[in-house]
């Protein structure tokens, strides 16, 4: 007979691990599947210095590292492969791998967002390097410094103004000639005495010298090109959700995220979200880990309920 598993978690990000470990520590049969490499886009940050328990920082890689060895300990698996299809309706799941098929009683969404890039030349061997898409995880580079915030919208906003208080000077671009944020954030932003805008704007290339100095910005309504010194560039145009694999089958917001509440649970039994792929106010390392410990309780709770 097949192997069916109690869950198979699609995604080793920190919400995937945290889930791992919370339903092996429970005693579930429990696999991991990720196509790269473990951690997520954690994975790709330096130092993470908002994570609790670490007070001089950790780097995202050897945190992922860590989780992954914390759930393997209590006996999750991890599988190496990539997901291609996945059937999620019925008492048993079937996901199928690059190295396989397999079947599952639960599935936990983990495969988080990628952020969202402007597409200039360069930006992937930029990004650490004066690049960086997450203000709350970065930010703290630039104390004193002069930075620039492309994007308009609510994510923008926010960044432009957690940066002008460790910033000298925040410089925010966008293609508008007004903020596309809610009006909640116009007003603390235009007192904000170092922080200053280009409105009809757009990054058109970046100046570099073995790291971001700055970028050339280009007026939409002239034409003109502006050189813009700073110490580094912060892309907040939103992130896209991984989720193409799930279209059809399940529920998605308008942004294309899974639509998920605080239980992690999707409208389909035994289908849970969580991380960054799920709906929801704030996107971090310790959310994601809250909805991992949160979806393997309640894939317990589906679990022996007797409807499986």
């Amino acid at each position: 007979m097949e192997h069916i598993y109690d869950m198979m978690i699609i995604g080793g990000g920190p919400a995937g691990y945290t889930a791992a470990l919370y339903a092996a520590r429970a005693g579930l049969d429990t696999a991991v599947v990720e196509k790269m490499s473990i951690g997520g886009q954690m994975a790709l940050t330096d130092i993470i210095d908002n994570y609790p328990g670490f007070e001089e920082g950790v780097e995202g890689f050897t945190l992922g590292m860590k989780m992954q060895a914390g759930a393997e300990r209590f006996g999750a698996k991890t599988v190496y492969a990539e997901v291609t299809e996945v059937s999620l309706s019925g008492d048993v799941k079937r996901i199928v791998t690059t190295d396989g098929e397999y079947l599952t009683r639960t599935v936990v969404i983990a495969t988080g967002a990628d952020p969202r890039t402007l597409g200039i030349e360069g930006e992937e061997r930029l990004m650490g390097k004066g690049l960086h898409y997450c203000a709350h995880c970065d930010g703290r580079f630039y104390k004193g410094k002069e930075v620039m915030v492309v994007g308009g919208g609510n994510t923008a906003a926010a960044d432009a103004l957690y940066l002008s208080r460790l910033a000298a000077k925040v410089t925010v671009v966008h293609r508008r000639d007004t903020l596309r944020a809610t009006r909640i954030y116009h007003e603390p932003l235009m007192k904000a005495e170092n922080v200053t805008f280009l409105w009809d704007s757009a990054v058109a290339e970046y100046t570099v010298d073995g790291r971001i100095k700055g970028a050339k910005v280009k007026n939409l309504k002239t034409g003109e090109i502006t050189d813009v010194a700073c110490d580094g560039i912060f892309v907040s145009i939103g992130r896209k959700p991984n989720t193409a694999l799930f279209a059809g089958q399940i529920e998605l917001d308008e942004g294309g995220y899974v639509k998920a509440d605080e239980t992690t649970r999707t409208p389909i039994p035994g289908v849970f979200a969580v991380g960054d792929v799920r709906t929801k106010v704030l996107r971090q390392v310790v959310t994601a880990v809250g909805d991992g410990a949160v979806a393997a309780h309640f894939a317990e709770e589906y679990l022996s309920s007797g409807k499986v």
